[in-house]
């Protein structure tokens, strides 16, 4: 018992945050509160036993809960009765996505996103999250997804704010900030009993929004079926869905483990993600994902091992099966104030200021946030996502080029003008393109190369460095070719250096004009040139 302790104690206090904010997410998607218990129930379990981390807790996210609420108002014609089916049907292709992913062990395609877009992409979600539950605070739900439209629904339906419901979740929200100077103290269960026991107080004509009954008999695994063309745009948001899933999750469970100095596997914890977003699917559950804040939660309270997440799990099914009743009388307007209380971190603009101080992607970090809440979470998250492969491509294909001189006396070879000994060795012009090449910048890079070489008439000999460069793809090897023979042709001579494996492998197979033999070397810049001929003077 001395072993398990610690993770039941903080598997139970785990469970005590894990039960509101389930039922609170589920409200943001838009589906049952059942939906979200379910959900946290099989995250919990999934990851306790595929995934690597001791102290990731995967249950409902506010962001993919608004993420998915956004792909339902995406989907045309979607009532009541339907959004429960393609909500499963979305979770059920995220988690087969993650799976994917795992199979070809894509592991870091979350490095895909560039950090200011994350960043930039949270602020403008938890400013749109928190205005949604500032409606559920005044008594009804707003059928807004962009900014400054849902603004305009809560002044134009001013009419049917409830006093008492704006009351109790203020209340609420006074008390969760009151706790905060005991954090060790469930803050959000003690709200929620507190509601339970003051909302009654109000009369049953306060305006006051509970969640309801709950029917367990709800509860049943079935494959959502759909025509082929929802599928297929089903397919297209899950994309989506998966995609910040992971992004959020990995931030998550790297930012704990470099903590600790665990070790983690991202290929295996996106087979976790996927059986866990599989299984909340076929019970009709709302996506999960690797929280911060329960994450952050399950290790102050002192977890040990993925424990705690399995005995946080039990918890919350047996909240469900023995205290239902007490759950359905949970005042909506308190669920709104724990969120926007959740939410108050990421509304912050400190994470954005390291990139303004550091002057570096300011109008992506701006161009993030405003894509959000100018457009909406879904296509905000598709602007963001566009602007991180654009930067991607946009860095990989600047062709720069480095030249190369010897320092000293020695054998080192580092940037002309580094350092004052530092001297251009006669007769050779050394350059190292600073990307790896392939097709996309290949061509830039050695018409600059060209330039160079222009512009130095003593080179003889033309040396390239193509460390960065682990592999080449076809065009690669035909351009090289071409530049190749120009070299030849201007009466010089082109020798590659620091080539890694594959690359040597390939270019001997190809045995271009002027690259085969002595022209292609694995050696450093300090080998091949002292191997040039003493043509070059340098004999």
């Amino acid at each position: 018992m001395k072993r398990i302790g610690p993770d039941v104690i903080a598997g139970l206090s785990v469970a005590g945050l894990a039960l509101p904010e389930a039922l609170a997410y589920a409200g943001i998607a838009g589906v049952p509160p059942l939906a979200g218990l379910v959900a946290a129930v099989a995250g919990l379990v999934c990851y306790a036993l595929l995934g690597t981390s001791r102290y990731a807790i995967v249950t409902a996210t506010s962001s993919s809960a608004a993420v998915l609420a956004s792909a339902l108002h995406a989907l045309p014609g979607v009532d009541t009765a339907q959004a429960l089916t393609l909500a499963a049907a979305l979770v059920m292709m995220g988690g087969a996505l993650f799976l994917i992913c795992s199979a070809l062990r894509l592991g870091r395609m979350a490095q895909f996103i560039a950090r200011p877009v994350v960043r930039g992409f949270t602020l403008g979600l938890a400013v749109i999250i928190t205005v949604r539950q500032l409606a559920k605070l005044c008594g009804f739900h707003a059928t807004q997804t962009a900014l400054a439209p849902m603004i305009a629904e809560l002044y134009t339906r001013r009419s049917e704010w409830q006093s008492n419901s704006l009351l109790i979740g203020v209340a609420a929200f006074a008390l969760l900030v009151l706790l905060r100077r005991w954090p060790r103290l469930p803050g959000t269960l003690v709200v929620l009993v507190v509601g339970i026991v003051a909302a009654p107080l109000f009369g049953a004509d306060a305006g006051i929004a509970l969640v309801g009954p709950i029917d367990l008999g709800a509860i049943h695994a079935r494959i959502p079926r759909l025509d082929f063309e929802t599928g297929f745009r089903a397919a297209e948001l899950a994309l989506a869905l998966m995609l910040i899933l992971f992004a959020e999750s990995y931030s998550s469970v790297r930012g704990f483990a470099l903590r600790h100095g665990e070790r983690i596997d991202v290929n295996r914890d996106l087979l976790a993600l996927g059986v866990a977003n599989l299984a909340s699917g076929l019970f009709q559950g709302v996506p999960v994902g690797a929280g911060y804040s329960g994450t952050a939660a399950n290790e102050s309270f002192g977890a040990r091992s993925r424990l705690a997440g399995a005995a946080a799990a039990l918890f919350v099914a047996a909240a469900l099966v023995f205290l239902r009743a007490w759950v359905a009388r949970i005042p909506e307007p308190v669920l709104a104030a724990i969120v926007i209380f959740a939410m108050r971190h990421a509304v912050s603009l400190e994470p954005l200021r390291p990139y303004l101080l550091w002057r570096r992607d300011r109008p992506v970090v701006v161009t993030a946030v405003a894509a959000v809440l100018v457009f909406g979470i879904l296509n905000g998250l598709l602007v963001g996502i566009a602007v991180s492969l654009a930067l991607l491509i946009r860095e990989l294909t600047q062709p720069r080029l480095t030249e190369l001189g010897r320092l000293g006396d020695g054998h080192d070879f580092v940037r002309m003008g580094a350092h004052a000994e530092v001297r251009a060795v006669p007769g050779v012009l050394i350059l190292r393109p600073e990307e790896p090449l392939f097709f996309a910048n290949v061509e830039a890079v050695l018409d600059n190369a060209t330039a160079r070489l222009v512009a130095a008439p003593t080179a003889r000999t033309l040396v390239l460095s193509l460390e960065e460069s682990p592999n080449l793809d076809g065009t690669c090897i035909e351009v090289l070719g071409q530049f190749a023979a120009q070299v030849l042709r201007g009466g010089r001579s082109l020798h590659l250096a620091r080539l890694k494996d594959p690359v040597m492998e390939v270019l001997a197979r190809a045995a271009l004009p002027g690259l085969t033999g002595p022209a292609l070397s694995g050696g450093s810049v300090d080998a091949v040139v002292g191997a040039l001929p003493p043509a070059n003077g340098l004999k």
